[in-house]
């Protein structure tokens, strides 16, 4: 069986890849195992669950909910929030685990299951690794450990999860934002009520576009994937600036007056900046993939601010934060994480803290984006390669190297062999579009050449 779990969970097609005898399995398995690893030590377990609005998720929660209670764990179901007030809700009312359905950006018939530890951190690894082998033994057969009686788990829904977070969101605010017109895309997802809610009790005149979810619609031409109803939307209003969700709202992109997307390096440079003024930004660094744009590193070393890059992933992103105590990290998708105020990505935050700076300034998003300039970006792939041998071809390692000597300091070279796929990413940034189109060009020929 190959794994289960990917960088945010077990996703696929609900009802088909993720089924409800699949969803409950796993939620039975993960309880065994942290009652192994000594979560539960002492005291009854309890779980934060909650959703997006997907048809599907309504029976995925009753299966999640079935085995986690089975297993003897008490259940509190928040309902439709985003994935970051699952987490955030996890850590303050101290349960042992948050369980959130989602498929985050993906389209509406996938679906997904994602655990969170004690706090509201994703499990690590090793915890993926042996839930996913647990869950395996007994859907094979081996029998369950099942309580009875007083010790089966409790199930009540904990309405008041919304306003809690919603409170958490606008008290971690650094100044009000009254003065501002916002338009906010919420992709029919999970933050439909949270966000303008947030932005409303801040201070914000709002206009809401996406936030009418049916359980069908989600992501659907809209949101942090589909910008085109956002930019218009804020150009017919003319309002300060635009934000964009995903369905499980854990991105942030945004627009600003004109209509000009503002991806998530543009948010975090402006971020960080603003978290430098208030000397919350810790060591003055900030992490990112290696997918983050040159003119990211470029504006930040300008700034005498440091970057430190790490694999794809907001997960690999995370960890890096945490290891040294970093406060700022995230992806040019939107995955933008605060980690003295969220321990995920938290759209709604991220758009609360850019509405904040505009607020404080006085200065149009962008101006405040201006700091960092998008040097043009071209990605090729490259199929029907040997990806396992990017690392070790003299031939491509000579042509990468030719590469870096014409861009020089203000371009760069990255290939990515796909995790999944026999081909390989050839992505190729320079100051000038054209160059950066030949540059690509000549290194995807050299990919084939070698790894062919």
């Amino acid at each position: 069986m190959g794994r289960l779990f990917g960088t945010d969970g077990v996703r696929g097609v609900a009802n088909a890849d993720l089924t409800a005898e699949m969803a409950l399995g796993l939620s039975v398995a993960a309880a065994h195992v942290l009652a192994e690893a000594g979560t539960f030590a002492g005291h009854r377990a309890t779980a934060v669950v909650g959703r997006d609005p997907r048809a599907s998720g309504e029976f995925l929660e009753a299966a999640v909910v079935a085995g986690l209670a089975s297993a003897g764990v008490d259940v509190l179901l928040v309902g439709v929030l985003p994935t970051p007030a699952v987490a955030y809700l996890t850590g303050v009312l101290g349960a042992d685990l948050g369980v959130m359905l989602s498929a985050s950006h993906n389209a509406m018939p996938d679906n997904g299951v994602k655990f969170l530890a004690r706090g509201g951190h994703k499990l690590d690894d090793v915890l993926e690794d042996r839930i996913e082998a647990v869950y395996e033994e007994h859907r094979t057969g081996a029998p369950w450990d099942r309580p009875t009686g007083s010790g089966v788990g409790r199930v009540r829904h904990y309405s008041e999860g919304f306003d809690r977070y919603v409170a958490h969101l606008v008290g971690v605010l650094p100044n009000r934002l009254e003065g501002l017109k916002i338009v906010l895309d919420e992709a029919h997802g999970a933050a439909s009520r949270v966000s303008p809610e947030a932005f409303s009790r801040a201070g914000a005149e709002i206009v809401t576009i996406g936030a009418d979810p049916n359980g069908l619609n989600i992501n659907d031409g809209c949101g942090s994937t589909h910008l085109g109803l956002l930019k218009a939307a804020v150009v017919e209003h003319g309002a300060d600036f635009g934000i964009a969700h995903d369905g499980d709202a854990d991105r942030c992109l945004a627009v600003d007056h004109t209509g000009e997307e503002i991806d998530g390096d543009q948010i975090m440079a402006v971020i960080a900046l603003a978290m430098r003024e208030r000397s919350a930004l810790r060591s003055d660094t900030v992490v990112a993939t290696v997918m983050s744009n040159l003119g990211f590193k470029l504006a930040l070393e300008r700034e005498g601010l440091t970057l430190i890059q790490t694999g794809v992933g907001d997960r690999y992103v995370l960890e890096e934060m945490k290891a040294h105590g970093y406060a700022l990290g995230g992806e040019q998708s939107g995955h933008v994480i605060i980690l003295d105020h969220a321990t995920t990505g938290d759209g709604t935050l991220t758009g609360l803290m850019l509405a904040a700076r505009v607020a404080a300034t006085g200065r149009t998003l962008k101006d405040l984006a201006s700091v960092m300039e998008r040097l043009p970006q071209v990605l090729v792939n490259v199929p029907d390669v040997d990806r396992t041998r990017v690392d070790t071809s003299a031939d491509l390692a000579a042509a990468v190297a030719e590469a870096e000597r014409e861009l020089g300091s203000t371009g760069r070279v990255l290939l990515r062999p796909s995790g999944t796929e026999p081909l390989v990413r050839v992505m190729v940034e320079a100051a000038d579009i054209d160059q950066a189109r030949s540059v690509a060009g000549r290194l995807a020929d050299a990919v084939k050449s070698a790894l062919g």
